[in-house]
């Protein structure tokens, strides 16, 4: 941000306290523009109230004047012709924001005629490199700007994907791999293996039915990727992942969010973004997701941290977000012109920082006593830079986390078998029905009482105490498997017990007992191997002369041969997936704080000008 930025912020708060308006008399006036002695008089007098030059209190009258009467003649354009002006501003990951340029399209047109429209102006060949950002929405291509809420004379935020030079000469453009990556996420958590999970801090597994577990568990990747993408100090990639990451959120249950620290986050990381690529325009947004974060931080750590303080000690990791936040709350309070706000935050910013503020040598120490780096940094922020309290720490979060992964094994297997036959309607909660059957309950009676009670632990307690007959009576009867099937799965090579299990688990049901099969194979080798045997099979099936065993084996093996493909592929997805990501869990906690440093004397400098 330049000082003329500063003055123009301070200004145009100074002329809303006033109530003065410049594109009216006497500082403007229709038949001969804007009147410079009336300006110049209105410099004098802001000069003086605001400690500022008169040079730069007349150049920002004079660019919000020349502000003002643009939109007053947008706004008579767009009520005579329905063509809407945008105010857009072009981001750059290496320069931040670029000047602002107009563009007009109407508003009844796709998102792609304005992506078009940009791009021309931009001398942009590609429109799709073309990404439009509103009040914190990526503008969906496909869909009528009116029906996205998009407004005549509002600032849009642009980013370009330019083409990447770096990564082994691919030459490959920044929307490509956000396109890729989008990919790989929906293969990996599409997949039958559970190759994404939820777990909480201490390593518990997080249920939720299977819609809103997809949504969740794809937006998590993307956060991901986009936390890679801001180590490497790709912003705009971020922003853009962490967007579609919030689209994903908004299809979960909001009672949910509000109670897990995930949606705080990608709003705080969100607003860094924006920080980070210089850009304002974006201001309202800013506020409302940080006070987002607020709400949360507040639900899950208490007011002033005190309830996360009582559980883990005056010093705790999860400080540094609380920095990051107030150091945030500072910068927006700045350009609202909410100086004391401003400074207030910000000092408290910087008290935190300081307590964060860790000793390079000891980090050093116990990274040569054989400890990661990541743990070395989070011990010591979380006992104050004490080395042999920093040293327990480690070592009880390293128990707590492997007991607690350790608990949650049945809870994992009995997941694995329920999400085979489960959707939204029946889901049911492994938690709850490993709880009911650890008290000797049957399993089937279990699953029957969760489902009745829609997952209320004590309503299906009272059920399996009171009314046991009812739920046994109600019960299916249990198919045996159908020997046709079978033998025609036995052909392909799967063992004959599994078989079994999976057709009567499945109610003989060929495409079910197929992914419940599937997931019998724990390795990338085991799957490579049963897809060479099943392609094997087929052919010989192709091969017998009679129809009827050939069409409903080939039927079968070419239904298993797809499937056991889309697993490796999803095995793929997901090694590509991890290329870029650190072996650290808590990396959203281990921030380097160099950054903040910067920005926190930057704004402080700013308001002492």
């Amino acid at each position: 941000m330049s000082h003329i930025d500063n003055v123009i912020i301070q200004v145009r708060a100074r002329l809303q306290q006033l109530g003065i308006k410049l594109w009216e008399e006497p500082y403007y006036y229709s038949d001969i523009g804007s009147v410079e002695s009336e300006i110049d008089r209105l410099a004098q007098d802001f000069s003086t109230s605001l400690s500022i030059s008169i040079s730069n209190c007349k150049l920002a009258l004079t660019e919000l004047q020349d502000g003002a009467l643009r939109k007053l003649a947008t706004r008579k354009e767009f009520n005579e012709t329905g063509l809407a002006t945008f105010s857009v501003r072009r981001i750059n990951n290496q320069e931040g924001t670029q000047n602002m340029l107009e563009v007009k399209c109407p508003l009844n047109g796709l998102g792609t005629e304005l992506q078009k429209r940009i791009a021309e102006k931009l001398q942009v060949s590609d429109p799709n490199r073309v990404k439009c950002i509103s009040s914190g929405k990526i503008i969906d291509p496909e869909k009528a700007l009116d029906l996205q809420g998009i407004k005549n004379n509002q600032q849009l935020m642009v980013i370009i994907s330019d083409v990447d030079r770096t990564e082994s000469n691919s030459k490959e453009a920044m929307y490509d791999r956000i396109r890729k990556i989008k990919m790989d996420v929906e293969a990996i958590v599409d997949s039958e293996r559970q190759l994404f999970e939820m777990e909480d801090q201490d390593g518990n597994l997080v249920f939720l039915p299977p819609n809103e577990n997809r949504a969740l568990l794809m937006a998590m990747g993307f956060c991901e990727k986009a936390r890679a993408a801001m180590k490497r100090q790709h912003y705009d990639e971020a922003l853009i992942l962490l967007l579609e990451a919030d689209e994903k959120f908004s299809t979960c249950n909001s009672q949910f969010l509000e109670s897990v620290d995930n949606y705080a986050l990608i709003n705080l990381d969100i607003v860094w973004c924006y920080l980070c690529l210089k850009n304002v325009t974006q201001l309202p947004d800013a506020q409302r997701r940080l006070e987002i974060c607020e709400r949360s931080f507040r639900r899950s750590y208490g007011e002033n941290m005190n309830r996360l303080i009582a559980l883990k000690g005056n010093a705790c990791p999860e400080r540094a977000l609380l920095m990051r936040l107030h150091l945030l709350q500072g910068v927006v309070f700045f350009h609202q012109n909410r100086r004391n706000e401003a400074y207030e935050r910000l000092e408290v910013a910087a008290a935190e920082l300081r307590e964060l503020k860790v000793d390079d040598a000891s980090v050093m120490t116990l990274v040569e006593m054989g400890y990661e780096p990541f743990e070395a940094r989070l011990g010591l922020r979380a006992c104050s830079g004490n080395l042999e309290q920093a040293i327990t720490f480690i070592h009880e979060r390293r128990e707590k986390k492997s007991a607690a992964r350790l608990r949650s094994q049945k809870e994992r297997k009995l997941n694995a078998k329920l999400s085979r036959t489960s959707n939204d309607k029946d889901w049911v909660n492994p938690r709850s029905v490993c709880t009911l059957m650890e008290m000797g309950f049957q399993h089937d009676l279990v699953v029957a009482a969760l489902k009745q009670s829609k997952n209320d632990l004590q309503q299906a307690l009272d059920l399996l105490q009171t009314n046991a007959d009812a739920l046994l009576q109600n019960l299916p009867t249990k198919k045996d498997a159908n020997s046709d099937l079978l033998e025609q799965l036995k052909q392909l090579g799967f063992n004959e017990n599994m078989v079994r299990v999976a057709l009567e688990t499945t109610e003989n049901n060929p495409e079910k007992a197929l992914d419940f099969l599937v997931k019998i194979f724990g390795s990338e080798e085991e799957l490579r191997k049963q897809i060479s045997h099943i392609a094997k099979a087929a052919k010989e099936i192709l091969a017998d002369d009679t129809p009827s065993t050939s069409s409903g084996n080939n039927s079968l093996a070419s239904t298993a041969l797809d499937k056991m493909k889309n697993e490796m592929e999803s095995y793929e997805a997901y090694e590509r997936f991890n290329q870029d990501l650190t072996s650290n869990e808590q990396d959203y906690l281990d921030l380097p704080l160099q950054q903040e440093e910067q920005i926190l004397a930057e704004y402080k400098r700013f308001l002492e000008q």
